[in-house]
């Protein structure tokens, strides 16, 4: 699917929040770009999609939790700093819940070989934590947190109606649908404090597209593989 972006940034805002907000509303995805949802959704998916889904998301955290990392070094400005701090903190959390969705889902990670379309978002946060300026990489990161957001929900109520999880089992998706003030606050700062010194949001823009995009390829590459 090809995704469709409006390039409504205005040259000069500025709000921290106007320029979240509006970078957000470009930056969400169509109904049905997420294959993955419906077909779980309908209880459809085999439950081994889960598990192999967990077992990239064990490779994607380790990686994005050095990137995080990464960035809070570079970062000059406290808001960034502190924003890419928490999420490399929650990436630790996170990275203990995947052995209970790969259990819940009776999978077998030894013989599962991972995919380039669902390794291919973690290795773009890798570039940014080199390549990318802390701010861009604080919006344009920030403004997928939404969909995935979203997305996780959906799965966690899929996976408790047609799969039988319980709560222990669905604590991974759980983790990540729930709304967390800190990290906004942190990235509203850093926006804000770029801002008030002539920073424009065009590339944050351009990492944030492909980020959505690398986003949706993770969850249709899972969708269309043949378990």
């Amino acid at each position: 699917m090809t995704i469709q972006y409006s390039r409504n940034v205005s040259p000069v805002t500025s709000s921290a929040r106007a320029v979240l907000s509006e970078l957000q509303n470009d930056l969400t995805p169509p109904t049905g770009a997420n294959r993955l949802l419906a077909h779980l959704a309908e209880g459809a998916a085999p439950v081994a999609v889960i598990g192999a889904l967990a077992a990239e998301e064990r490779w994607i955290i380790q990686s994005d939790w050095r990137a995080f990392l990464t960035l809070a070094a570079r970062a000059t400005e406290p808001g960034a700093r502190q924003f890419f701090s928490g999420l490399a903190g929650g990436e630790g959390l996170a990275l203990d819940l995947v052995q209970p969705l790969i259990d819940a889902a009776k999978f077998d990670e030894s013989s599962y070989e991972s995919q380039a379309g669902c390794q291919a978002y973690a290795a773009y946060v890798a570039s940014l934590a080199l390549n990318a300026e802390p701010v861009d990489a604080v919006l344009a990161l920030f403004a997928n947190f939404a969909a995935f957001g979203e997305f996780c929900a959906e799965i966690a109520k899929s996976l408790r109606a047609n799969y039988g999880f319980d709560d222990h089992g669905a604590a991974f998706f759980d983790f990540f649908a729930t709304p967390v003030a800190e990290p906004e606050q942190h990235a509203l700062a850093a926006i804000q404090a770029a801002l008030d010194t002539g920073w424009r949001p065009d590339e944050a823009r351009r990492h944030g597209k492909l980020l959505l995009e690398y986003e949706l390829m993770f969850w249709n590459t899972l969708a269309d593989t043949k378990f």
